[in-house]
């Protein structure tokens, strides 16, 4: 970063106009104003366009060098093509970026922080970017974090049920009217008659989402394995510090609009209770236990979406493995897995600069 700072840091949000740009601005505007200025910043087709911030309303300016030259701190929420090529340009001109997308995720040089579980790492950036996990890690992993810095993470073996809005507007919009097709109807009751309702209004996904689910989130990868089940296994490893764990991940697409779920089975290194653990779990940061099946309690996406923490439930020593333990999660993926991740790694960026420049 450039000089310390005495006043507050320039803020730029890159992809301002986006599903998850549109969420920053919200958080934004809720948390603790630390911000001097905020650029709002997208493509030149959104360049004119006017959006709340702060209680203001602030124009969108194109993304350019020079609608980055003098900023402190940079958000990118955009996707990974354009992260690749402006993040570089932004850290050049001296500011810190922020990146949410996946373009420096499993760049040795740049740290992937969970404030929760490994704000330390923020403290090495050669390349001046700080990247956050993906959607779908951000859902489990403060849960995660807080389990093993108790009981040691051994092996992890997860499934998601992933909401159609980690697919961006197209997922949301896909959805909404693949369910104007089917509602009221008789459909999904005989094989293909939901596909051929659909036909070829599947959107961003392989196949029809509504009264279906989808075994499939991301692009091929060797061996059967999807991109975005990678991504899970090595976010994960990155930012817990466990290089070798054993990390096996299945994607699921649900027809839910936002709030990702998971099927959680954890093997420690030491036998774990079920107290304990929820003892860990109703004290951590960024989390909040409801666990109580026998009255019907327990987190499901129309529950936790729009609000912040990683919601857990169907708390369980597994049957037959007392160093082992079984989850559901659930929380916002644009908020927690998303945005809320982003605006708080900005926080602590802020804070370091601002204690800085009073040294």
């Amino acid at each position: 970063m450039r000089a310390a700072m005495t006043v507050r840091p320039t803020l730029a949000v890159v992809g301002a106009t986006g599903t998850v740009g549109t969420v920053l601005l919200r958080i934004l505007s809720q948390r603790a104003d630390v911000w001097g200025e905020i650029r709002l910043i997208a493509s030149p087709r959104s360049a004119g366009r006017k959006l709340a911030v702060r209680g203001e309303q602030v124009e969108v300016v194109a993304l350019t060098d020079e609608a980055l030259a003098g900023v402190d701190i940079a958000l990118f929420a955009v996707p990974d093509e354009v992260a690749a090529r402006w993040a570089p340009v932004a850290a050049a001109q001296g500011a810190v970026v922020v990146d949410g997308s996946g373009a420096f995720r499993a760049d040795p040089e740049v740290p992937l922080v969970v404030p929760e579980v490994n704000a330390h790492a923020l403290r090495r950036r050669p390349r001046g970017i700080v990247a956050g996990p993906g959607c779908t890690t951000l859902t489990m992993i403060v849960a995660l974090g807080a389990l093993h810095a108790e009981f040691g993470l051994r092996e992890l073996v997860v499934s998601s049920y992933q909401a159609v809005s980690g697919a961006g507007r197209a997922g949301v919009e896909t959805l909404r009217r693949q369910l104007s097709l089917v509602a009221g109807t008789e459909l999904g009751t005989a094989p293909g008659d939901v596909r051929r309702a659909v036909g070829d209004a599947t959107g961003p996904f392989t196949d029809p989402v509504a009264l279906n689910v989808v075994p499939w989130a991301g692009t091929p990868r060797e061996d059967g394995w999807s991109s975005q089940e990678m991504d899970v296994r090595e976010e994960t490893r990155k930012v817990l510090g466990l290089p070798r764990l054993p990390v096996a991940v299945t994607c699921v697409r649900v027809p839910v609009i936002t709030a990702h779920s998971l099927t959680v089975h954890a093997r420690f290194e030491d036998e774990v209770t079920v107290d304990r653990a929820r003892e860990i779990l109703a004290t951590a940061p960024g989390v909040v236990l409801c666990d109580d099946p026998a009255a019907g309690e327990f987190p499901t996406p129309a529950d936790v979406v729009g609000t912040d923490p990683t919601w857990v439930g169907r708390v369980r020593r597994a049957l037959d493995d007392p160093t082992a333990l079984e989850l559901f999660l659930s929380g916002d993926n644009l908020r927690k897995g998303a945005a809320l991740n982003t605006a708080q790694l900005a926080e602590l960026l802020a804070a370091e600069s601002l204690a800085a420049g009073r040294a």
